[in-house]
This record gives C-alpha cells, sequence and structure tokens, in this order.
C-alpha cells in the first residue's frame, strides 16, 4: 500500500479526498480571497502524488486560507515569489477579525450544510474595526443557498417574501457599513445573485413582470463587475422566460449569449444545462433536428462533470433526472407523446425526493403527456397522485400544470377522467379561495 503525502492525508482529514469535493472548496475559498484562479483535477491529482509540483503564488495563497498552514508543510516545494511570509498564519481579507480566523476555515468549505434559517439569522458582530468582513459574507451566501433549499422543496411563492427580505439586508449593508474592496466586490456580487433568485422567484410563482425587473437588475451588476458566471446564470434564466411567454427565438438567442460565457468558464454541467435550454427553445421552433443536436451534447456534457470546473451551488438541481424530463418536454412540443412519456417517467424515478416542487411538475407533465398519447386512465391516476405533493408545494409553474392536465381531462368525459377531474377541481377552487 502506497504512503499517504501530507497533502493527501491532510484533504482526508477535511473530507476533500474526492477531487469534485476538493475542486468546490478550493473554488469556495479563492472567490472569498478574491483570487481569480481555479485549478483541475488533473493538478490536483498531481499534487496528491510525491514531490508534487509548487503551486504559483495565487494558488499557494488558497491552499494556505484551506489548511491553514503553510504549504510547505504539506509537502509542496517554495513558496513562490511573491507569496506572504511562510511562518505567518493565511492572509484574510482586509476588514476581518483575527478572531473571524476560525469561522472562516470552519464555514467556507461547509456552505452546502447550511441548515434552513441561515437568512435569518443575525450577522456575526463586525470585529474591532467595525468593518465587514469575510465572516460575514459567507453567512449571508449561506443564507441566499438555504433559500435555494427551500425553493427545491416548496416552490417560489412561499419563499419569495423571504428571498426579498435577504436581498434588503445585502443592500442595506451594501449601503451603510464600511468594508475594504475585495470584500465590496463579494456584497454586490450577493446582490446580483439575491436579485437573481428572487426574479427566479417571481418567475416560478408565475409574476414575470416582477421576474423581469428582478432579472434586469441582476443582470446590470454581473455587467459591472464583469463577472462571467452570474451573466449565465441570469442569460440562461431569462431564456426559460422567453420559451414559457411565447418567444422562443429570443429564448435562443439568450441561451447562445449564455452558452458562449459558460464555455469561457469551462464548466460541462453549465453547458449542459444550457444547451438543454437551446433544445427547448428550438423545439419550440418545430427545429426537431436541432433540438435533438443540442439534447445529446446536454446529455454528453453532464457525463463530463467531473472534468472541468466545479459547476456553482444553484446548478446542482441538474443531472440525468433532468435531462430526462428535458428530453420529455422535447418530444411533447414535437408532438412525439409516446415517446415523450418514457423520458418523463425516468425523470419522475430517478429524481431526488428533496426537489419536491420538481417531482410535483415532473409527475404533472408525466400525466399530460400519458393523457395525449391516449393512456387517460393511467394519466387521470398521475394527476390525482400528484394532489398529495402538491399539498407541500407553492408554485405557480406547477399550479398552471395542474390547471392544463385538468383541462385535458375534461375532454374524456368518462370513468377515471371524470372522477379525476372532479377532484382536481375541487383542489384548485379551494387552493384559490385559501
Amino acid at each position: 500500500m502506497d504512503t499517504l503525502t501530507p497533502f493527501t492525508q491532510a484533504c482526508i482529514e477535511h473530507g476533500w479526498e474526492n477531487p469534485v469535493d476538493f475542486l468546490r472548496a478550493f473554488q469556495a475559498t479563492a472567490d472569498i480571497l478574491g483570487e481569480p484562479i481555479d485549478v483541475t483535477d488533473r493538478q490536483f491529482r498531481r499534487w496528491k502524488k510525491p514531490n508534487p509540483p509548487g503551486p504559483r503564488v495565487r494558488a499557494w495563497r488558497v491552499l494556505h486560507a484551506m489548511f491553514d498552514v503553510n504549504p510547505q508543510l504539506l509537502g509542496f516545494p517554495g513558496p513562490p515569489p511573491g507569496a506572504e511570509d511562510p511562518a505567518a498564519p493565511f492572509p484574510l481579507p482586509r476588514g476581518t477579525s483575527p478572531v473571524d480566523r476560525r469561522a472562516l476555515l470552519a464555514d467556507t468549505v461547509g456552505l452546502a450544510a447550511a441548515t434552513l434559517p441561515a437568512h435569518t439569522r443575525p450577522l456575526t458582530p463586525a470585529g474591532s474595526s467595525g468593518a465587514v468582513g469575510t465572516v460575514h459574507v459567507l453567512e449571508l451566501r449561506q443564507g441566499l443557498l438555504s433559500l435555494f433549499q427551500l425553493d427545491n422543496a416548496y416552490g417560489g411563492d412561499d419563499v419569495r417574501s423571504l428571498a426579498a427580505r435577504h436581498l434588503r439586508r445585502i443592500r442595506r449593508i451594501l449601503n451603510t457599513r464600511s468594508y475594504p474592496e475585495t470584500i465590496g466586490r463579494q456584497l454586490h456580487l450577493l446582490a446580483g445573485e439575491a436579485a437573481e433568485h428572487c426574479g427566479w422567484l417571481a418567475y416560478d410563482a408565475d409574476d414575470q413582470d416582477g421576474a423581469r425587473q428582478y432579472w434586469g437588475e441582476a443582470l446590470t451588476t454581473a455587467s459591472v463587475l464583469r463577472d462571467a458566471s452570474l451573466q449565465v446564470l441570469v442569460f440562461s434564466s431569462m431564456s426559460l422566460q422567453a420559451c414559457h411567454e411565447g418567444r422562443p427565438r429570443q429564448g435562443l438567442e439568450l441561451a447562445r449569449a449564455a452558452q458562449e460565457r459558460a464555455t469561457r468558464l469551462n464548466s460541462p454541467t453549465l453547458r449542459s444545462i444550457i444547451a438543454a435550454r437551446e433544445a427547448r427553445a428550438l423545439s419550440l421552433m418545430n427545429d426537431g433536428r436541432g433540438a435533438g443536436q443540442r439534447m445529446s451534447e446536454a446529455i454528453r456534457l453532464v457525463d463530463r462533470g467531473r472534468a472541468g470546473r466545479p459547476a456553482p451551488q444553484w446548478a446542482a438541481f441538474h443531472g440525468h433526472a433532468e435531462l430526462d424530463y428535458s428530453q420529455g418536454l422535447l418530444y411533447t412540443e414535437l408532438g412525439h407523446h409516446g415517446a415523450a412519456v418514457q423520458f418523463l417517467r425516468a425523470a419522475l424515478d430517478h429524481q431526488d425526493r428533496t426537489y419536491g416542487r420538481n417531482r410535483a411538475l415532473y409527475r404533472l407533465t408525466l400525466a399530460s403527456s400519458l393523457v395525449k398519447s391516449g393512456d387517460v386512465d393511467e394519466g387521470a391516476a398521475h394527476a390525482v397522485e400528484s394532489l398529495e405533493h402538491l399539498e407541500e408545494v407553492e408554485s405557480g409553474r406547477v399550479t398552471r400544470r395542474l390547471r392544463e392536465v385538468t383541462e385535458l381531462l375534461r375532454e374524456h368525459d368518462a370513468g377515471p377522467a371524470r372522477q379525476a377531474v372532479e377532484e382536481l377541481t375541487e383542489y384548485v377552487e379551494a387552493k384559490g379561495a385559501a
């Protein structure tokens, strides 16, 4: 058995033995420190070998921050020219007090484990300088992550007011508190990401004017900061809205603008998400061949997800279940309802149960395709079964899909279809009265 190198041992102790986990932790730390750098799976594997190559100065600083030890103690040669005193603790951005150091180490790579009420917690008091520091940015980001989780589970209608309050909190801190330039950029970026998420929640709640307003704010922030990742997120969201509103050509143009930037970011997962949205727009334009090509590319890219830069946290929903759903929608738009059914079944079977809103949407879409393909009784059964999940979900998109399925079943006024219509109508009326 090979002897573990000091770097490999340190990665194991921190829970970063898996390349995906390490790369995500590295990128999160680099973003917090304001270091424009990322590493590849290949670099990580080379660092784990005996006599590893020396990291460049920016990577050295990030490694110093991640492990809170001089990287020489991890087996690296160096330090490289321009690195800080190797005997010193890692350099926090200005404005972060020494007592914040341990919180940064604990929280930087633990964002995914954030507890749900994080968006309501009071911020850590400022340090002796009175300035906002790294830990405060982490806490605000943790709050945004908790809103992502709530949206995934319950839909946008109820979560949107919480997200708007979180955005107001970030704006207040931006406009009333002191902070160094590096922290200021992170706060502005957070405000843009929070505005984008408010737009997404409005879109999911079927408030399209509200979505446009928030996305406009987010796109302005992304342009001022020249942040390609936020631009990708906003353009891809706006592409979905354009398709939803019957503007598929504009949806395709927006998706292609997002794809151009995602390619530069070297994230296969992001490129896969956007390729699926390009396919959606093309299917709505009755370009079956082009839609099929982009969907094939989306599937190919998601299988390469470990090869490039880790995807941002908001992209965690994307995988084979989402692609099966997208493939099902593609066939639905092209009128191939029987072919759509098999993909929609697979999407529902494989979707993680933490994504409650998506599961409800998948089941109702499956019900619709079953009815359109002539399997009315099974479609009615799926529609009624969805009501149990809808008790936990507040989403305008899902409610709209429910009404569409109800109208489809109303055209088949016999047996299970008639009973389903009665139950669905009763639910919709009760929901409207609530």
